[in-house]
């Protein structure tokens, strides 16, 4: 639900000026005063901001990946819509945006999702900046006077920590929900790609979870080796899932999937608030397999799906499979021992 509670002057205005041209089209205006007021109407609104982000938005329907795209969409759809929306965008001041930022930190303090959406509006006004639409960016430079936090992207527990961490995710009660951070730890993808994962893209008899490239970040598709553990643990939840193309299916609809909190939800409630979330099992991945396998970051970075930087990225296009079989089935055992 949008909060609608910040300074949205702009936005009531308008709705307020929408609503007296419906109220004098209902009255039986003569033919040329509906016509004018239909102008008016559709003049105002295409000065609304709603407007002015979705155009902005298609600019990256080609450039994002579909879940990066989708989750943008929804984030935005919720938050900045219903108070911003039908707000002149020409007319929203700099200090209504600070409010409403800042408003949302001190009031659901959720700063990572609160510095995309930052981002979004700088993106969307810097967009229409070059467009001629307007001549300045009224967001431009506030990062900086908002509230400051620590980021926990990378909050992952230690290695001391982990054997308990995995415990506590195998009896979580709610098994499906358990699987999934399960596999978040096996596989390390990035939360979003598993959250969407489809059962379509998983080859048992291969052992592979193919990611289409408009799943992923880097634009390309990427195989992923399953280990023994990872396709028992996928076997079970297809068995206890309703029916759907999703491995992790929406309670209200099996037609979409869980909300993006839902893992990190999870893992909060389990006592890893500030000390775990989804993100940071690539980070703890990461951190373990370079400590065993030094000799092959290569390999690694394409696990992690990482692209290839400087001259690496441009002569070695391997997907290092075989390789890459034999360090998640490395992972997927050391987990094993640490908890056995």
């Amino acid at each position: 639900m949008g909060l609608g509670s910040y300074p949205q002057v702009s936005a009531q205005l308008a709705r307020q000026k929408a609503r007296e041209f419906t109220s004098a089209l209902s009255k039986g205006e003569s033919l040329k005063s509906k016509k004018v007021l239909l102008e008016e109407r559709k003049e105002l609104e295409s000065f609304y901001f709603e407007n002015l982000m979705r155009e902005w938005l298609d600019t990256k329907s080609s450039k994002w990946g579909e879940a990066t795209y989708t989750k943008a969409q929804k984030s935005i759809e919720k938050h900045i819509i219903p108070v911003f929306g039908q707000g002149n965008y020409k007319e929203i001041t700099p200090k209504e945006w600070f409010d409403f930022f800042q408003g949302l930190q001190r009031t659901l303090g959720i700063h990572t999702q609160i510095e995309k959406l930052v981002s979004y509006v700088r993106g969307c006004y810097d967009w229409a900046k070059f467009k001629g639409k307007i001549n300045s960016n009224p967001i431009e430079g506030m990062s900086k006077h908002l509230d400051a936090y620590e980021s926990g992207n990378m909050d992952f527990v230690t290695v001391d920590e982990l054997p308990a961490l995995l415990k506590k995710i195998r009896n979580n009660k709610k098994r499906a929900i358990g699987i999934g951070l399960e596999l978040l730890m096996m596989l390390f993808p990035r939360p979003g790609e598993l959250r969407i994962a489809k059962w379509e893209q998983f080859d048992f008899k291969k052992a592979l979870w193919t990611k289409p490239a408009e799943m992923t970040k880097t634009r390309q598709e990427h195989q992923v080796p399953l280990s023994k553990q990872v396709i028992t643990l996928l076997k079970e939840l297809r068995s206890i899932q309703p029916e759907s193309e999703f491995l992790f299916p929406s309670r209200l609809s099996v037609n979409k999937t869980i909300s993006d909190m839902t893992f990190n939800l999870a893992l909060n409630r389990l006592g890893y608030k500030g000390k775990q979330n989804p993100h940071g099992f690539r980070h703890l991945a990461s951190t373990i397999l370079n400590d065993a396998f030094s000799n092959q970051e290569q390999v690694i970075e394409v696990c992690l799906a990482h692209k290839k930087k400087g001259v690496k990225g441009v002569y070695d296009k391997s997907q290092h499979l075989d390789e890459r079989r034999v360090l998640m089935q490395w992972w997927a055992d050391y987990l094993d021992e640490l908890v056995n």
